[in-house]
């Protein structure tokens, strides 16, 4: 279960609906493309990393009920970046602000923005560059801050805007920093 690519010949183009179409009518698979036209085939994940997915996704949920501050979404939500990539992050945050400001219409499609905050962990068959490719790619189109959570080296990339990466060896925490307030991620279960 690793990553495919397929390359889309440049003379061809997949307008957003039409990926759209692709994406609904392959439910099983999680698809991407990039902003140079590549296709991204991500199978399902095994059981552990969709366990820790899941503990991830909980802990946002949790503490975003409590604020109320904006929106979270878990892997299967689609974003329309900027750049004209579509992407589907492990788990993402938007503020209530941005949130509010799309119609109800972008709100039920594919999600026209960049999270301000997204989480990719890697699961045990995921190359780290693939990865890490990704995550300047969330900055650049808008994100503030990016976790990049390797459990297969228990180490985490920390990408903010504008600053070099950060990557912190087995941490026990997260902090959601300015952009989550009062947000820590605990990665206890998630290291297991």
């Amino acid at each position: 279960m690793t990553e495919q690519s397929i390359a889309i010949p440049p003379t061809f183009k997949v307008s957003d609906q039409q990926f759209q179409q692709l994406a609904a009518a392959n439910r099983e698979l999680q698809l991407e493309r990039t902003a140079r036209g590549e296709l991204i085939v991500n199978p399902p994940t095994g059981g552990t990393t969709g366990n820790r997915n899941f503990d991830i996704e909980g802990q946002l949920w949790l503490w975003n009920r409590r604020t109320k501050l904006g929106k979270g979404f878990n892997s299967s939500t689609g974003f329309d970046l900027p750049n004209g990539a579509n992407r589907s992050p492990d788990a993402a945050w938007v503020t209530k602000e941005r949130w509010e400001a799309l119609s109800a219409e972008e709100q039920d499609g594919f999600i026209p923005l960049c999270p301000d905050f997204v989480v990719e962990l890697r699961s045990k068959s995921d190359k780290m560059e693939p990865l890490r490719q990704k995550m300047p790619e969330y900055m650049d189109n808008g994100a503030r801050l990016g976790w990049l959570i390797d459990r297969k080296n228990r180490k985490v990339e920390i990408y903010r805007q504008y600053r070099e990466v950060e990557v912190l060896e087995n941490p026990t925490t997260l902090s959601g920093e300015d952009i989550l307030p009062g947000f820590v991620l605990d990665l206890t279960e998630i290291w297991r």
